[in-house]
């Protein structure tokens, strides 16, 4: 569908944003002429439009970025029950959307996602013929070609070839993706980290999840499970672990942790804002709960800055109160465990996300093999 000229112009704008028509001539090393062609055939297709100028010396440049309504891209997240299906354009807006029962068998899920994919479909007439491809979020680790689940401990599954799967059942490509890593994607492709080289993303739930992004591409490590601080040990010899092991850190940070530690004490706590309101009126207990969760989140992140140097750390989360103590606490680890110098230098960021956010990040997974590579891995 494109030619590899205009897939590399397609992936430096998908990693940087808007690029004038010259930025795009130094990273291709092309002419101007045929760097006009190659645009002229992309706009006229629909696939890219002109933007804001940019004004220097001399005429003003007019920005260049992918058109959101070129194509359309579908996610699915096995996150949630009943889990939901999205459809969404490449500027990630949700124009439908759908839910099914989460199930722990396979051929369930695949038939399930097949008919909420007609479902969708069908209300909207134009949507099958711009239809680029189908996404799947899920907990757990994924090979490096978005095909097979090797282990989801959430789901119980062990080398499943998920996307294989639904593909007999649909006309498009399909492709998976570990929960965190789809959500690093979307917030690269279309949120906050768009016009970020280098980043990590912490997702934190009932589970935490972290990817990360060098030099403008996603990481995945050489099986597909790099970013998995879920089960850095933190407190060896600790609570045992759904993984095998003892005192991970989804054992004292994540918000299961946070809740069982509280009604291990005797205290009502079904979100973070409850046992912040109760650490608020000096409730020591409370306290010792937040201080211990956030302390070893922050420390985990502290690990991050100091192996990958990232230029961001975004931290999503469904939380009301991640402004309370839970979230103090975690950004004095982080600064009480860098070098210094590191501390300054590294943007520390917090962004509350709504239920739909790994299912939009399931369809940026496909949104992105769409622009940039559809045969190969990510």
């Amino acid at each position: 569908m494109f030619s590899s000229s205009q897939r590399q112009i397609l992936r430096a704008i998908s990693e940087s944003g808007p690029l004038s028509r010259s930025a795009l001539m130094s990273i291709l090393g092309v002419s101007k002429g045929a760097m006009s062609g190659l645009v002229r055939d992309l706009i006229d297709r629909g696939i890219l439009q002109e933007t804001v100028p940019v004004y220097g010396s001399g005429r003003p440049s007019l920005l260049l970025d992918i058109h959101p309504n070129c194509a359309l891209t579908l996610g699915v997240s096995l996150m949630q029950d009943p889990a939901p299906v999205v459809l969404t354009d490449l500027g990630g807006t949700i124009i439908a959307q759908a839910t099914i029962p989460l199930s722990r068998d396979p051929a369930t899920i695949a038939t399930s996602i097949a008919k909420a994919v007609a479902q969708l479909l069908a209300s909207n007439l134009e949507a099958k013929e711009r239809l680029a491809g189908i996404g799947i979020a899920l907990s757990g680790f994924v090979d490096e070609t978005q095909s097979h689940c090797i282990q989801s401990t959430l789901l119980g599954w062990q080398n499943v070839p998920l996307a294989e799967m639904v593909a007999a059942h649909v006309e498009v490509p399909v492709y998976i993706e570990n929960d965190a890593k789809a959500v690093a994607v979307s917030e690269k492709l279309f949120g906050e980290t768009r016009e970020v080289t280098n980043f990590s993303l912490v997702s934190f739930g009932d589970g935490i999840g972290c990817a990360h992004f060098i030099d403008g591409q996603l990481y995945r490590g050489n099986h597909g499970g790099a970013g998995e601080i879920a089960h850095l040990t933190i407190e060896p010899g600790g609570l045992p672990c759904r993984c095998g092991k003892r005192g991970c850190l989804d054992t004292v940070s994540s918000m299961h942790a946070i809740r069982e530690a509280a009604r291990a004490e005797g205290m009502v706590c079904e979100q973070l804002d409850d046992i912040e309101v109760q650490a608020a009126t000096g409730n020591s207990t409370a306290i010792r709960i937040l201080h211990r969760a956030g302390s070893a989140l922050g420390l985990a992140i502290a690990h991050i800055i100091q192996l990958n140097d990232p230029g961001q750390i975004l931290v999503t989360h469904d939380e009301h109160a991640f402004d309370g103590l839970f979230g103090t606490v975690m950004r004095q680890a982080i600064e009480s465990n860098v070098l210094p110098q590191q501390a300054v230098q590294t943007n520390i960021r917090t962004l509350r996300v709504d239920h739909n956010v790994w299912a939009r990040g399931a369809a940026a997974i496909a949104a992105h093999r769409f622009l940039v590579n559809p045969a190969g891995p990510y």
